[in-house]
Order: C-alpha cells, then structure tokens, then sequence
C-alpha cells in the first residue's frame, strides 16, 4: 500500500490544528493513528527498510503532535476552570450553622456539675428493670397503684420500663457500702396522658446521700443548694411534706410558677406554685433491702424532673415544645 508520506502529514497537522475540544482530538487521534488508519494499514504491508523508516518516523511525528495537542487543549481547560471557578479571598464566607445540645442534655449537665461540686458520683442506670428493683426494693407494697399497668409500662411479668431512676440507687448500695454520694439522671416512662407538664417519657436526676449522721436538715440545704444554683435567689421554694414508699418522712418541693409568679395560671393548675419531685430520708426497710444497718447509718433520697426544671429556667409554657423538634424553638437555648 503506497502511502504520501508528505501530503499526510500536512492533512494531519491542519485537522490538528482545528480541534477545539478533547473529544474532536480523540476523533482525529483514531482516524491517523488508529489500528485500521491508513498509516497503520500501511506499517503492516512494509517490505523495505526505507519505507518502514519513513512511515515510523511519521508515525512518531504524529504521536507527539498529537500529545501536544492533547496537553495544550487540557492546559485550556484548566485555566477555564479556575476563571470560571475563582474566589475572592476578600469577600466574607458563608457562615456555617452550628449545632447545640439540646435544652434537656443542658439542664442535665448542668445538675451534674452541682454535684460533682459537692463530691457525689454519677451513675448512668438500666432503663429496662426488674419488678424487684423497681418495686420491691424501694418499699412499695404489692398494692402500690405504681405497680399496675395502667400506670407503668411491662414488657413481661417481672420486666418493665423503669418509672424512675431510683432502681440504679439499690444495684450501687448493693455493690459497695457507705458511704455512698450518688445522683442517677435519665428517661423515665409512665402512662401519663401529654399535657403542659406532663409526658409518658421524661427525664429524672434522683440523688441519694448514705452515711452516718444524715438527717432531714441536710436534704433540706441540698435542695435548697441545687435550686437556688438552677433558679437564682428570686424564685421562691417551699417544702410541704408527703407520702413516699421509700422515704420516711417525706416532702415534696415546689418553686413559684414561672408563667404566673404565683398568681394562678393553668400551667400551674392555679396553684402558683410548680411540683419539682419528692424526697425523705431514705426508709429503714430500704437499707435492710441491701444490707445496710439502719441503726448505725441513714440517708436522704430525692427526685427531680429535667423537663419542669427546663420549663422554669425559660419561661417555657409547654412540656410538649421540647420534643416537637421544631428548630424556631430549639435555637433559643
């Protein structure tokens, strides 16, 4: 096959010189130097060593002419793309949205830096217990209204989603003797119907206080330790007494209502005053529960709610907008 060797080459070269883009290039690339090109078909039929040179040394010619080309058009393009793509290094950036913890991991925090303040431990309970831990351990008796499933929440017989933190209280005096600091936050559930103030899951921070010595005296200054760093000094605190299981005597704490200031509001049911949790020194039969003599030590024990601490730390109206995940709210805290 006779090939001109010269007419060739400037065929090639002036296609080359007229591509534009890589794919043009490419089109080009196939058609001079591909396997069925005429410059490859004709390197096949060689039969003397003078034409085998002319046609590699075209051949070669083209390959880099061809490279060249390539590398010229990939050089354009590049420096398209930073034109295209450049950035003012003086203008301001755009400002990236930060995340926060949520209002309740706040408060829980919060709470937890108190008392690791006053040299308590804290200790992260099991949210599925045992009716012996959950019942049976903190005193109530087997006609105890907490103890049905209309108020509490059983996976089995015997099993069942703790309705407070407390249960955690008993596995650690188990574990070790006194003294014993400890507070124990985390979910709670009860079948309560949503309201204002109220929620079948929740958050508690329950703390108890085992040594000897202990009286009512002492629970009444931690409490008052805690709420005043949670509240401030202008928010009135009162303590009435009540009945709990495990505790004896037992006393409920209340702060002035944060919607009201104790004027009567139906968030406070027109009471003006909001329910924080119960507390008492810690029942003689409790410490036999575990072991300990309840001649020779005592204790308090107490139960608070994150959720009522967060709605009168911000004024907020209602439980149910902690949980509703719209960020207007979220973003306030």
């Amino acid at each position: 096959m006779q090939v001109d060797v010269e007419k060739l080459e400037q065929e090639a070269r002036s296609e080359l010189g007229r591509a534009e883009t890589p794919e043009q290039l490419e089109e080009l690339r196939v058609r001079y130097l591909g396997r069925s090109s005429e410059l490859k078909l004709a390197l096949r039929e060689v039969r003397d060593r003078e034409t085998g040179m002319s046609l590699n040394a075209l051949r070669q010619s083209l390959e880099e002419a061809f490279e060249e080309k390539r590398s010229g058009l990939e050089h354009g393009e590049l420096q398209r793309k930073l034109m295209a793509e450049s950035v003012d290094v003086t203008l301001p950036g755009e400002r990236i949205a930060e995340g926060r913890l949520h209002l309740i991991t706040q408060i829980r925090r919060e709470v937890e830096d108190v008392f690791l303040g006053l040299g308590y431990t804290i200790v992260d309970g099991r949210e599925v217990e045992t009716t012996h831990y959950n019942f049976d351990g903190l005193n109530m008796p087997p006609w105890h209204p907490t103890r049905s499933p209309a108020h509490s929440l059983f996976l089995s017989e015997d099993v069942l989603l703790r309705t407070e933190t407390s249960p955690s209280q008993i596995r650690v005096m188990e574990a070790q003797d006194p003294p014993v600091y400890m507070i124990s936050p985390g979910r709670v559930y009860r079948r309560d119907t949503p309201d204002a103030t109220h929620s079948p899951v929740f958050h508690q921070v329950e703390g108890l206080a085992v040594d000897r010595g202990i009286s009512l005296a002492d629970l009444k200054g931690t409490l008052l330790h805690l709420m005043r760093a949670l509240f401030g000094e202008k928010r009135e605190l009162r303590f009435r007494t009540h009945y709990f299981p495990f505790t004896e005597p037992s006393i409920e704490s209340d702060v002035s209502c944060h919607m009201c200031d104790g004027t009567g509001c139906p968030v406070c049911k027109q009471s003006g005053w909001i329910e924080m949790g119960g507390a008492g020194i810690v029942d003689p039969n409790v410490l036999e529960f575990v072991g300990y003599d309840p001649e020779r030590v005592s204790g308090f024990a107490f139960g608070l709610g994150l959720e009522r601490i967060a709605l009168l730390r911000h004024r907020v109206p209602d439980i149910r907008l902690l949980w509703e995940n719209d960020l207007r709210f979220s973003r306030q805290f």
